[in-house]
């Protein structure tokens, strides 16, 4: 599959920052990461990234049976997931298999990192 614009920009750039709790997120780097949270703050996202992320791969066949939307809707989706970085895919015949990319959540697990927080005198 081609790459989409989202993933030409490396949304997996958050992995230089410093911790949320530690140094506030510039301008530049709120907006790298913004999509990744906004993409995950959908619930059939949410559901669906925690079905690809169980698995080594899923297939979209499976995927779909797991909802009760249409192909069409899923899809879109999948390619909301895959445009946040995400998550890559590839066609295999007459499905398409989608699996986690690690460097994305490591990078937002970073962000997240509350334990570098300083503490409070």
């Amino acid at each position: 599959m081609s790459k989409s614009k989202a993933s030409e920009s490396d949304p997996t750039a958050a992995a230089c920052c410093a911790p949320m709790s530690v140094q506030a997120l510039s301008s530049e780097q709120a907006a790298e990461v913004a999509p990744m949270f906004k993409a995950l703050g959908d619930p059939v996202r949410l559901r669906l990234m925690s079905l690809i992320a169980s698995t080594a791969e899923a297939c979209v066949c499976d995927l779909t049976d797991a909802f009760e939307l249409t192909g069409p809707t899923v899809s879109y989706h999948l390619r909301l997931l895959r445009e946040a970085g995400l998550v890559d895919c590839e066609r295999r015949g007459t499905w398409v298999y989608y699996w986690v990319r690690p460097e994305a959540f490591r990078s937002l697990g970073a962000l997240l990192d509350i334990a570098a927080a300083p503490t409070s005198a």
